[in-house]
């Protein structure tokens, strides 16, 4: 039998969870099975990180505005590598390459939303209008993913696809690749002292896109109330995004440039969250986030907002503190308790470790996947 041609899309090459979760599948899969490319804009973490897998990459200029070059672009790529299977991760990829998909007849198409984000529009016109192009979008979808259960069943509530072509696979990860030495206490000491906090200092953090759905304006909030029960305290924020400049003045309003620190975007997150104390997730709507799951393989104790996607990850009180989205007061609130009380906050993270280990696994979402691919290619015409 031949190899199976996966084209693996997405339009950003920044790392978040969409990213993460088609690098997963496009180094996991059964090489011996499936042959993997993966497509994306041209330069940037996602980019690197094929290369080092020797991942074939076709770069695409991706436009949220309607470009016929990106159009052509991608039937060409699909045409001329007799692409089997296309997978279409979030919406600009899976506008431009479902219609090329569909306009070049690709046997298979794929496309997995991570979060449905037009759900959270203010506009409500533009809300439905992304509704009705999805379900128009589905008739050339053989399978649409959702990450979550509650996706899954928002995704039925405003009929975004027949019943029947509607898959959940939950994110997993490789909790191998979490190494205990780079959460031991020396690892720790050594990268506060070169961030300049010393070992006496708590560090709350948080790893994350900077973007209006994070919430990042709730945790600066929140800081300035920590910071009066515990004024030695550091916040971390590590990642990018478009709302960093708005960030940085809103935290020197706060007058907290002295306590919060903006890491920007780093290629080894691990050994940012292994320095917190508690890590913070202040989403205001989530799919089933990736570092999350990070957190938990290090055992961090986790206050996070009980937004869907969340809430199927972390039992309140039990292996996470919960709490509203856009509340600072609550958030502070959980997170000087965890600070306060250590002996609860490490039994909290050795909860969510091991619950989250069960769970979410990299080896039970490829398996999902490699098996979903197998039983779509095998009812195309192409076999």
């Amino acid at each position: 039998m031949k190899k199976i041609k996966v084209l693996e899309m997405i339009d950003l090459p920044f790392l978040g969870g969409g990213q993460i979760n088609l690098l997963s599948i496009a180094k996991s899969l059964d090489m011996t099975k499936f042959e993997v490319s993966v497509c994306s804009q041209g330069e940037g973490p996602l980019v690197d990180e094929a290369k080092r897998n020797n991942i074939r990459h076709f770069p695409v200029p991706f436009s949220k505005k309607i470009n016929r070059k990106v159009f052509q672009e991608i039937a060409f790529i699909l045409k001329s590598n007799k692409i089997d299977i296309l997978h279409t991760h979030g919406g600009v990829a899976g506008f431009y390459g479902r219609w090329a998909a569909n306009k070049n007849n690709i046997p298979v198409v794929v496309h997995t939303l991570h979060g449905i984000h037009y759900l959270h529009y203010r506009n409500c016109l533009l809300k439905h209008f992304y509704i009705l192009l999805e379900r128009y979008f589905s008739r050339f979808t053989d399978a649409l993913i959702f990450v979550s259960d509650a996706d899954r069943k928002k995704g039925k509530k405003f009929k975004l696809a027949p019943e029947d072509r509607i898959y959940v696979i939950k994110n997993g990860i490789d909790f191998s690749a979490f190494l205990a030495e780079k959460n031991s206490m020396d690892f720790k000491r050594q990268w506060k002292r070169e961030l300049g906090i010393e070992a006496f200092q708590p560090v709350v953090g948080t790893v994350s896109r900077l973007h209006r759905q994070k919430g990042i304006p709730f945790l600066l909030e929140a800081a300035k109330k920590i910071l009066k029960v515990f004024p030695a305290a550091k916040i971390l924020i590590v990642g990018e995004g478009p709302q960093r400049q708005k960030l940085e003045s809103l935290n020197r309003r706060l007058g907290l440039e002295n306590y919060v620190l903006f890491l920007g975007e780093r290629k080894d997150a691990q050994q940012f969250l292994s320095l917190f104390d508690v890590f913070v997730l202040p989403s205001l709507w989530e799919g089933l986030p990736y570092v999350l799951m990070e957190a938990a393989a290090l055992g961090k104790p986790v206050v996070a907002t009980d937004v869907d996607g969340v809430k199927e990850m972390v039992r309140d009180g039990e292996s996470g503190i919960l709490v509203p989205s856009k509340d600072p007061e609550s958030l502070a609130r959980s997170v000087i308790q965890l600070i306060q009380d250590r002996s609860y906050a490490l039994e909290l993270g050795k909860e969510l470790k091991k619950e989250i280990s069960q769970k979410y696994t990299l080896s039970s979402m490829v398996e999902q996947i490699q098996s979903l691919y197998l039983e779509l290619y095998g009812r195309s015409d192409s076999v």
